[in-house]
């Protein structure tokens, strides 16, 4: 009872603060399951993508009733995220097999330094700034502009680390909407949060055919996220994500230094 009421707790706050910075839950969901609840890493990432589902599927319900998604984008994205999703499963199949936990812990936690350094730059991440452009409506429209074919290959490449480490890719694909393609953040945070229900979706209905999905857990944490993302969309609409972002830079650097140092010590 104690373990269910502790899920559905985190699953509040993670649905809440993923939506808020439109960067998905799973980089808090894997971490919470590997150090609070030792799940093995098959469990971890097949879980996490199930909960980002539901995480995603509700901020997503809550975007387009603010009329923040832009559909025709976020379409072609998702559409690309899909045989990313399928590699990343079979590829992460193949790394737990060769990988003991410690091993996937020290793996996943340079992962999360890698993310927690997105989340703290931001914008201003060195290799974007001289990057900053905005696309035009043309551009942003047709498949055959310069700025969507590369946006697909990011949702290819957002798919596989989806599925690969059970996290969202919002974390990528938010920068990207918003420095390269020069989308605002609020219809960024939205848009991406569309693409990422998608990427989810395939990437869980993948593992729970393996067996990697915990129901029990994912339901509990699941019930949470679906009500803590609609207050993430609400108070995105209301304030500022930059100090929230910074302050979860930090708390996801400790995180990811905790599971580094599991394997040292």
């Amino acid at each position: 009872m104690l373990t269910t009421a502790v899920l559905f707790a985190s699953g509040l706050g993670i649905g809440a603060l993923g939506t808020l910075i439109g960067a998905g839950g799973g980089w808090m969901i894997v971490p919470l399951l590997l150090l609070g609840f030792h799940f093995t890493p098959q469990q971890a990432v097949g879980t996490s993508l199930a909960v980002v589902f539901l995480n995603a599927l509700s901020g997503s319900i809550a975007f387009m009733a603010q009329h923040r998604v832009l559909y025709a984008m976020g379409t072609a994205f998702a559409v690309a995220t899909i045989p990313g999703a399928m590699l990343g499963a079979l590829l992460g199949t193949w790394l737990v097999q060769h990988l003991d936990s410690d091993w996937f812990s020290v793996l996943f936690g340079g992962f999360l330094l890698c993310i927690a350094l997105l989340l703290h730059r931001g914008e201003e991440l060195f290799f974007f700034r001289r990057r900053r452009v905005k696309a035009t409506s043309e551009e942003l429209r047709s498949l055959a502009s310069p700025v969507m074919r590369v946006g697909i290959l990011v949702s290819f490449l957002v798919g596989i680390l989806s599925s690969l480490f059970g996290v969202g890719g919002g974390i990528i694909h938010v920068p990207f909407l918003i420095v390269v393609l020069g989308i605002p953040v609020h219809t960024a945070t939205a848009t991406s949060q569309f693409v990422l229900t998608i990427t989810s979706l395939t990437g869980a209905l993948a593992l729970l055919g393996r067996g990697q999905v915990h129901l029990p857990t994912a339901a509990s944490m699941g019930l949470g996220v679906l009500i803590g993302a609609q207050g993430g969309a609400l108070l995105s609409s209301r304030m500022r994500s930059e100090p929230i972002r910074r302050v979860m830079a930090a708390a996801l650097a400790l995180f990811a230094i905790r599971l580094i140092l599991r394997f040292a010590f």
